[in-house]
């Protein structure tokens, strides 16, 4: 058994203790959209690790995988119907549960994985897999002015939470209409809308995507559709992932020469936790690193 409290301080053992963990979920996964002809590849971080680690960059701690809309929301609907085991749990934002992010995990359930943006929150605090949907971007400029805004009010509403790091003015645009509408009945409504709306402008067969969920520059960032027309497998630690055939010019674009490796000062894990635990469920915590009345 692995337990970490704060991650930056985790040792390189626990660390991968950690991302073994991951890699039985991203494996899971795998397995699932293989047997159910759904497309998905390694994103982010986590190609790179593929192109240049071979598997995990070392101090990450987390899998970004990306689906299709089309294949993401196909998974949502028949989880039920693909998912033989009652080990792993498929995790999104609703009506009843804020996870606090804009996307989906598959959750190990009888892990821990309890992140500080979630402690107050009664939700699935296991070890996750994140599964982000990449959306066709809309043709002409007012469609696309349309779909960005959505995405972006989507964006506020659903994470609830105040970015950091990005500057005074994006901290009170953000600020600004969680603090005028303060109904959890209310903002689930706005960004259910603005979800529905910034998807129908998602065209299969346009000439470019988008990342809608990850944040405002990749609202703002075109992608090449034919970077991510097919997939090839690269070597992830002991099996192989797919990444998309274009994700030389996917990673440059968002990384720059991603190859080298960044100073030693950046190399650790993004982040912030009060409890990992790789053997026993979130549930054992539950009023003491998570729901804590008391505090």
């Amino acid at each position: 058994m692995v337990v970490i409290e704060n991650l930056e301080r985790a040792t390189p053992s626990q660390m991968k203790a950690l991302q073994n963990k991951e890699l039985e979920i991203l494996k899971y996964l795998k397995k699932i959209c293989v047997a159910n002809n759904l497309k998905f590849f390694l994103g982010g971080g986590s190609s790179i690790g593929a192109i240049r680690h071979g598997g995990f960059i070392p101090w990450d701690d987390d899998v970004d995988v990306f689906m299709p809309r089309e294949d993401y929301e196909k998974l949502y609907a028949n989880w039920r119907d693909y998912s033989e085991s009652t080990k792993y749990s498929l995790c999104r934002s609703d009506s009843e549960h804020n996870y606090r992010h804009a996307a989906m995990t598959i959750n190990d359930d009888q892990t821990t994985f309890i992140n500080f943006r979630t402690k107050e929150e009664d939700v699935n605090q296991g070890i996750a897999v994140d599964i982000i949907p990449m959306d066709h971007l809309a043709d002409g400029f007012v469609a696309r002015t349309c779909q960005r805004l959505n995405a972006i009010v989507f964006s506020i509403f659903i994470n609830q939470r105040l970015p950091e790091n990005q500057g005074k003015l994006l901290h009170f645009l953000t600020w600004l209409p969680l603090a005028l509408i303060r109904s959890n009945k209310l903002r689930y409504k706005i960004w259910r809308g603005c979800e529905k709306r910034m998807v129908r402008y998602s065209k299969i067969g346009t000439p470019k995507m988008v990342e809608l969920v990850t944040g405002l520059s990749a609202i703002y960032r075109p992608l090449e559709s034919s970077w991510f027309e097919t997939t090839i497998d690269k070597k992830f630690e002991d099996t192989k992932m797919p990444v998309p055939v274009g994700y030389d010019n996917y990673l440059k674009l968002i990384f720059g020469n991603y190859m080298e490796l960044p100073d030693p000062k950046k190399r650790k894990a993004k982040h912030h936790t009060a409890l990992i635990d790789t053997n026993n469920s979130y549930m054992i915590y539950k009023g003491k690193y998570y729901l804590d009345k008391k505090k």
